[in-house]
């Protein structure tokens, strides 16, 4: 049986790999000590997603283990070895705000942690996919040079621009242009993933994601923006724009449709390959915009503040051009629009809330 090792196994991207890898009968070895509780707090603990697939997924393997543990991590490559067929690494410190006044920390959790992974992988399984989660914030702030337009609803691009009818695609630089400290260390990160394809022929590569999302987020103020916001919708809580008007528009891609992709990129490999991966013009929206539908969807008007102050380096406008992958792997298209995705969060919230 092939075995596929995930790291943020608990999390949103990690829990659905590690269903959907079951699924297809691979053994599922799944690394995650709940950092995401220790980096914003006990609301944003991944224990009851772990809990879940303890119960749930038959066979699943979970160890507690911090990816910045190199002796550890290379204990379990070493064990499963020659049967890895999948390296899936969601592990990450995942927020602006947070890498601001913990760089140390964020750094190798997200660089170093994936180099340790990366080397075991070589070491251990060289022929087996290696799957990393990277971010858009790996272009910086380059997109908010674009030639916008500011509209009721929301920031858009030009219709004369190239980007206008598909999104962003991979040639946009990652040179001077203000990341974010997160996005310097999940740049790193994205170099060493590439450059282990490249230079040793592993079949690496990177996914440069939009905002994910999915009923399975441990969403909270600094990270998850769709699921945070349903989720304030749903309790009654105050949701927080940050500047911009709140016309910045954002793709959403549902974990599924992500992990689909993996799966179809493990069925023929493209060493060092790099792919933007989000909801494309299929699913995106400003917050205002998902402010209004989430109204719509749960019949109530939100509690909403507004602070001029933006985050540094947040993009006005991102939408992700997935044509590429769609060329080198024609059977994958997303699946869930947004008021689906929406629909889903707001069930499962409020199936936890009656059920806690």
């Amino acid at each position: 049986m092939p075995t596929a090792i995930i790291t943020g196994a608990a999390g949103l991207v990690g829990a659905e790999a590690v269903r959907f890898f079951a699924s297809r009968e691979f053994q599922v070895v799944g690394i995650d000590n709940d950092q995401r509780s220790v980096f914003f707090g006990a609301e944003a603990s991944t224990s009851w997603s772990r809990d879940r697939l303890l119960h749930e997924v038959p066979g699943y393997d979970h160890r507690d283990i911090d990816i910045r543990d190199e002796s550890q991590i290379t204990e379990i490559f070493a064990e499963f070895s020659s049967d890895i067929a999948v390296v899936i690494h969601a592990a990450a410190q995942p927020s602006h705000d947070w890498a601001a006044g913990f760089p140390q920390t964020d750094f190798t959790v997200n660089a170093v942690g994936t180099l340790n992974l990366l080397e075991a992988c070589r070491l251990h399984c060289p022929r087996a996919a290696f799957i990393f989660t990277s971010t858009n914030k790996v272009y910086g702030d380059t997109p908010n040079r674009l030639p916008l337009v500011e509209h009721e609803m929301r920031w858009e691009l030009d219709p004369s621009h190239p980007y206008f009818s598909h999104g962003i695609d991979e040639t946009m630089s990652v040179d001077q242009t203000t990341h974010s400290l997160f996005g310097v260390s999940k740049l790193a990160a994205d170099a060493l993933v590439q450059e282990f394809g490249r230079y040793w022929g592993m079949n690496t590569v990177c996914f440069r994601c939009g905002c994910l999302t999915g009923s399975g987020h441990s969403s909270t103020m600094l990270h998850g923006f769709l699921a945070y916001l349903v989720k304030c919708a749903v309790r009654g809580d105050e949701y927080t724009m940050l500047g911009y008007k709140g016309k910045q528009v954002r793709d959403n891609l549902h974990s599924w449709d992500l992990v689909n992709m993996f799966w179809s990129y493990c069925q023929q490999p493209r060493p060092g390959e790099v792919y933007n991966a989000g909801g494309g013009r299929f699913s995106n929206c400003s917050i205002i915009e998902a402010i209004e539908l989430c109204q719509k969807i749960l019949g109530r008007r939100m509690k909403v503040n507004y602070t001029e102050q933006n985050r540094i380096g947040d993009h006005l406008w991102y939408i992700s051009d997935t044509r590429k992958f769609q060329q080198h792997y024609p059977s994958w298209k997303p699946m869930f629009g947004l008021p689906a995705i929406m629909e889903e969060i707001g069930q499962s919230l409020l199936q936890r809330c009656r059920t806690s």
